[in-house]
């Protein structure tokens, strides 16, 4: 019988409650838990490790970065990414190595889309306005009424990004009644027009950003395509921090352009105690938890070990992102 694969579990979860999700995994494989680390701890246990369970959190030392994947030992073959997004892995390095990386790809869409609509409602209503107002000792009434508090049905949506999130979104948003648009690179079959992004942010009154970040979406939302929504318009940004120029957001709000934006993501997260965003009373933030439902971890974690089992059994595991034979193998 062949030794047991050596897994390096980094979930940010209690022990037991990892031990729980992994079921019968946690006894088939040979385990090692790093909730929470240093970065030394972290460098000496992925020294081991045959596969790895990352962590989904944007700040901690769970990373797998460049400098971590200089730590790997010669066994590591395959990454497991409990999350959409693959930010927090230096993933040029870990196929330079041979190393499939996979995602949970569409598990947190539901939990996000609906922070989107949240969101939306938030922005349209001043309700943390509101809340902030009353909770100083104020009675802002009339204050939220001169905002420009309303409601979204009937507003135009952009959604830029069609995927899982945005699909789900702009069904969620249709059912408001709003007029919904949307942009990715490929049309697809959907009741939704298909626009340019300059096009769609012209008649955009609501803008939902849920693209990756990639060379060409970097700060694809300039202060030209801001310019160009219509006066009032709100933002919402639930794809990545740097989709988004945040020195433009801040002036097209300064000058009472926007009517609000809606962040969950960050160009740094977290969020520097003295970024311009924090100041600015029309911005509702978020700490990238928009899919942090407990119906998505659960889905994230449950595809997550399907992954793993699918290892175990020798059969091919899904999404992965880096195009590396989803076979996994050990090197020895």
């Amino acid at each position: 019988m062949s030794e047991p694969w050596r897994l390096l579990s980094l979930l940010p979860l209690p022990n037991d409650a990892t031990l729980a999700a992994l079921g019968d995994v946690a006894e088939r494989m040979k385990l090692t838990l790093l909730p929470a680390s240093s970065v030394e701890d972290l460098h000496a246990a992925l020294a081991d490790a045959e596969i790895v369970l990352g962590a989904w959190q944007s700040a901690g030392a769970q990373h797998v970065d460049t400098a971590a994947v200089a730590a790997t030992g010669p066994d590591l073959v395959f990454v497991q990414q409990p999350s959409a997004g693959v930010d927090v892995l230096d993933v040029p390095g870990l196929t330079a190595r041979g190393i499939p990386v996979a995602n949970a790809a569409g598990a947190n869409a539901r939990g996000v889309a609906e922070w989107t609509v949240g969101a939306a409602l938030a922005l349209s209503r001043s309700i943390p306005f509101a809340d902030g107002g009353v909770r100083a000792g104020g009675w802002p009434q009339m204050d939220v009424v001169r905002r420009g508090h309303g409601e979204i049905g009937g507003l135009r949506v952009g959604i830029l990004g069609f995927g899982p999130v945005g699909a789900i979104a702009a069904d969620l948003f249709a059912a408001f009644g709003c007029d919904v648009a949307y942009w990715s690179r490929t049309p697809r079959e959907v009741p939704y027009a298909w626009l340019e992004p300059a096009a769609l942010c012209a008649r955009s009154d609501i803008l939902v950003l849920a693209l990756p970040l990639t060379p060409d979406t970097h700060h694809l939302i300039s202060a030209d395509l801001l310019a160009a929504l219509p006066a009032g318009a709100y933002v919402i940004n639930v794809g990545r921090g740097n989709l988004l120029d945040s020195d433009a957001l801040v002036a097209a709000l300064d000058s009472g352009h926007l009517g609000g934006a809606a962040l969950d993501v960050f160009p740094v997260e977290p969020l520097p105690a003295d970024d311009p965003l924090r100041r600015h009373d029309r911005i509702l933030l978020s700490p990238h938890a928009a899919g942090a439902t407990r119906q998505s971890v659960a889905r994230i974690v449950e595809k997550s070990v399907a992954n793993l089992r699918r290892v175990l059994a020798g059969e091919p595991v899904i999404d992965v992102v880096n195009g590396l034979d989803p076979v996994i193998r050990r090197r020895r």
